[in-house]
């Protein structure tokens, strides 16, 4: 056997050979520990071992210093440094193949075993219900949130199934709108409205806003108003009847005191369920409609030609035209842009070209451009109340447009102005519109429904009622909330005192025939018809079986007029409709006629009970129905006759004296009472006599005219 020293690089045969030399230095240093000490046996066999030498004369190496993963111990109980990979070291095989590089296996290798490749765990993805879910709500949401498509929102949810999931489908809803602007805020609370109970249960619309208040802390991190908007959306809820105002309660108990839940719940309860007029407040808060409206589109068109006139910039008013994204309403730009052409007279070559430019560019279409000037034709006389010179203006700049080709010849035609005459039928009925056009602005200023009943009178043309109750709703339709509720009051005054029940059907029909035709004016007439017709039904102005008989009166080819009928009809199919539709305005009285009555009937008993003449008086001003003051004075004049004392002609001489109760509603009053005499004598066997004396005690005081008499005694 060769000596050991065989297995000895000549490194290792350089380091051995100094090693005494270093010893001996190492035992010469003064601060150095003898050899013969424990400190100088591991400091030589450190130096040893580091380069893995066996200590000469069978020393054995110390293990101090040496990392516990290089050493081992074998069976008979001795250290043993083993070399990295089991490289070296007694009782190892070493490497097989000791390569400065890794060793990769070939798969195109004859004796290649699949076997040595190393394993590797693979991860699969397991899919999970719940998040397949998310991920579809989140592109349906995102959808609904591009196209305002309600019924397409619902379609989607429901074809997508896993109903179980629903209350995330809320909190994913909500979540989303609340990072967004007000007009996606409005959306998600119509659509919220629109998929419970058909499509989400309430049980999940309580269990979907539980999640969100419990996740308000979370939410808060991204969204700094999460309280106030979370508050708003579950007042919301409450309001539209989707949650019931017992789950701020319930769900108080369940959350922590410190957590920001706690402070959503309490600011939808105090700051916005509690204050006076919630629900108006509530529901008008995000701008009460999911796109733009009327007005504002309209200020945005004032404001860009404002801005173009100033600057001169054609391409940059081209722009904004084209992002209003209302090309079926740029005929508002067409009549606007006339209009400033005509006040600013400097302007109107700008003015012009931009027309020319955006006709001939189609962003404004030929029969867009034919309707903008004939809107501004009808209104040309209005305008000339301001602007003299207005109708010269118009037909130069008619002759100009139609002269470099942007305005269609056939503008002449549809304006009357070829040279046509006009049958006398036709002539009668178009002064009668430019008549009530002016009773209805005035209207719409004085709100005075007595004054507006004595014009129509004055009028004398009741066949032209339908024509009327068609003028009264297009032009409600092009304004505020305000005349809207205005009209639909109106329309309840002039049922009880002029209109039949054939003339509100017929004026419908009308409007339902001419649905299209409006649709070019106002953004959302078909939704907008659909609420009138189902409030007319609400304030008794139509029975729900009209609505089957206007639908019936509509030619075959009036598809969108019986849309609009069918949306009524689903309007006032659902849950809780009286209360929503009677405020789908914000406004106005808010009660159909048999609350009006009974309103009446307690404020009558209540003043018979204390005999405070300013408190009934106010409490009748706070009807805010003096169209319907007569059923004041009938009420009153039978609760007389009833109580057999004259209290209440004290309360009507007040009414009267105040202006409340005109001489108009008083012959109402007392003419609803005589017709009514025979039945009501019945009840009250001297209601004659009473009548009669109440008669003469009105007519002493002027509250009737002398020629107002008693029904004949037959």
């Amino acid at each position: 056997m060769e000596s050991s020293e065989g297995f000895l690089t000549e490194q290792q045969r350089e380091m051995l050979d100094i090693a005494p030399q270093n010893v001996e230095v190492l035992s010469s240093s003064p601060k150095s520990p003898t050899l013969k000490s424990p400190g100088a046996k591991s400091s030589s066999s450190f130096l040893l071992s580091e380069h893995h030498v066996k200590a000469p004369g069978g020393g054995k190496a110390s293990t101090a210093g040496i990392a516990v993963r290089h050493v081992r111990r074998s069976h008979s109980g001795k250290h043993i440094r083993v070399k990295k990979d089991g490289a070296g070291g007694k009782g190892t095989w070493g490497k097989l193949l000791d390569t400065d590089g890794e060793s990769h296996l070939d798969k195109n290798d004859p004796n290649y075993d699949s076997g040595e490749e190393p394993y590797e765990l693979v991860g699969t993805a397991v899919s999970d219900p719940l998040d397949d879910y998310k991920k579809s709500v989140v592109s349906i949401i995102e959808e609904y949130f591009s196209t305002g498509d309600v019924e397409l929102a619902a379609s989607d949810l429901k074809e997508l199934g896993s109903t179980e999931y629903h209350p995330y489908f809320i909190k994913r809803l909500v979540s989303m709108a609340m990072d967004r602007h007000d007009k996606e805020k409005e959306m998600t609370s119509v659509l919220l409205s629109t998929l419970y109970a058909d499509v989400i249960n309430p049980t999940q619309i309580s269990q979907g806003f539980f999640m969100l208040v419990e996740s308000a802390d979370d939410l808060a991190v991204d969204i700094p108003d999460t309280v106030d908007i979370l508050a708003l959306f579950i007042a919301r809820a409450v309001v539209d009847d989707i949650l019931p105002p017992a789950f701020i309660a319930r769900a108080r108990k369940t959350l922590p005191e410190s957590s920001k839940g706690i402070q959503v719940l309490q600011t939808a309860e105090k700051s916005y369920l509690s204050a006076p007029h919630h629900a108006e407040l509530v529901e008008r808060r995000w701008g009460g409609s999911t796109q733009f409206t009327v007005e504002d589109v309209k200020k945005r068109i004032a404001d860009l030609l404002r801005e173009y006139v100033e600057s001169g910039d054609i391409v940059e008013a081209c722009r904004c035209i084209r992002q209003l994204e209302v090309p079926f309403f740029y005929h508002e730009v067409v009549k606007r842009a006339l209009v400033l052409a005509m006040e600013m007279q400097s302007a109107e070559p700008l003015i012009l070209k931009l027309l020319k430019e955006a006709a001939e560019e189609g962003l404004i279409s030929s029969s867009q451009m034919v309707k903008g000037f004939s809107r501004m034709a009808e209104s040309i006389d209005d305008l000339s109340l301001d602007i003299p010179s207005a109708k010269t203006l118009f037909q130069l700049i008619v002759r100009r447009a139609i002269a470099e080709g942007w305005l269609d010849a056939s503008f002449l035609k549809a304006s009357g102005d070829d040279g046509q005459a006009n049958g006398p039928d036709d002539e009668k009925v178009k002064q009668y519109k430019k008549q009530i056009v002016n009773i209805i602005h005035e209207y719409f200023l004085s709100d005075d429904i007595p004054e507006l009943i004595r014009s129509l009178e004055d009028l004398g043309a009741p066949e032209y009622n339908p024509i009327f109750l068609k003028k009264l709703i297009t032009l409600a339709m092009d304004r505020k909330n305000k005349e809207k509720e205005m009209a639909s009051v109106l329309l309840s005054a002039l049922h009880i005192e002029i209109f039949s029940s054939e003339d509100i059907v017929n004026g419908f029909v009308m409007l339902l025939e001419s649905a299209e035709d409006t649709a070019l004016d106002i953004l959302d007439a078909s939704n907008e018809l659909a609420l009138f017709l189902a409030r007319a039904v609400i304030d008794d102005v139509l029975a729900p079986l009209n609505l089957e008989e206007i639908s019936n009166k509509l030619p075959p080819n009036c598809s969108s007029g019986a849309e609009t009928v069918c949306t009524a009809q689903s309007l006032l199919s659902a849950r809780h409709a009286g209360e929503r539709i009677l405020r789908c305005w914000g406004g106005g009285t808010g009660w159909a006629v048999e609350d009006a009555k009974d309103k009446i009937q307690k404020l009558l008993e209540e003043f018979e009970s204390s005999g405070v003449l300013s408190e009934a008086c106010q409490c009748i001003r706070d009807l805010g129905m003096p169209f319907f003051n007569h059923e004041v004075v009938k009420k009153a004049l039978v609760m007389a006759m009833e109580k057999k004392n004259d209290r209440m002609l004290d309360l009507l001489q007040a009414c009267f004296n105040e202006g409340l109760i005109t001489t108009n509603q008083m012959t109402k009053g007392f003419g609803r009472i005589k017709d009514g005499l025979e039945d009501l004598a019945l009840d009250i066997p001297n209601a004659r006599d009473k009548f009669t004396f109440y008669l003469e005690y009105a007519k002493e005081r002027g509250w009737l005219l002398p020629s107002f008499g008693l029904p004949d005694a037959s």
